[in-house]
């Protein structure tokens, strides 16, 4: 018992909300925004596939996606949640703006990644008559992996945070426990309790990411 208005069972549910928010916004959001990310790239002026309607249309939608906050976009798009989920709150419900929150962050992240690869190599690369989507997959992406794993180091981190403020629509996790039994009910001890786990699992995000970043790039 943690305290006298929260079981450990309940902060142990909580952790596992938080965990599959997290891991489902993170997986989908990587499938919408790394393609995304590597459009904002090869489709820009001089890039390997210089589009300028897409790179025009891509750059502002996405700056608009992002400038929204996180708490706003929550309550903004509800009625597309009960579309999707049918239902505006639990689980399942935040998991869709988080998705709508993240997408767009990677591909920035994604983007940032990408545009540090060296233009020599992949100048090099077409000159030997590679096409675009070999000088994409063969030189680009391999160039950028350890700078692409800190950059989803980076989204996984901003989603637990997302997730945090989800519990304001009752979106489970632990944030959901802060803001319930923290700030409603005046628990201090439920309120510290959320912040270390959340501490914790920020932590843990972070070191594995720059464990994994630093070994990839040592080869």
């Amino acid at each position: 018992m943690f305290s006298t208005s929260i079981t450990s069972e309940q902060f142990l549910k909580a952790i596992i909300e938080t965990i599959q928010m997290v891991g489902v916004s993170l997986f989908i959001g990587s499938l919408l925004g790394i393609p995304l990310g590597i459009l904002l790239v090869i489709t820009r002026p001089g890039g390997v596939l210089d589009s300028k309607w897409l790179y025009t249309l891509l750059n502002p939608l996405i700056n608009v996606i992002r400038s929204v906050p996180f708490i706003i976009l929550l309550f903004a798009i509800i009625p597309l949640t009960r579309a999707i989920v049918h239902t505006s709150i639990g689980t399942s419900a935040a998991i869709v703006p988080l998705i709508i929150y993240i997408a767009p962050y990677i591909a920035r992240l994604v983007e940032n990644s990408l545009l540090e690869v060296n233009p020599g190599i992949l100048e090099a690369a077409e000159a030997m008559g590679a096409t675009p989507l070999q000088v994409i997959w063969y030189f680009m992406l391999p160039e950028a992996v350890g700078s692409l794993i800190l950059s989803l180091t980076t989204a996984t981190i901003g989603l637990i945070g997302a997730t945090a403020m989800a519990g304001a629509v009752g979106g489970g996790g632990v944030g959901d426990l802060a803001i319930v039994y923290g700030y409603q009910r005046f628990d201090e001890v439920v309120m510290f309790a959320t912040v270390i786990i959340l501490i914790i699992l920020v932590q843990g995000i972070q070191s594995l990411g720059n464990t994994l970043a630093r070994k990839i790039r040592r080869y």
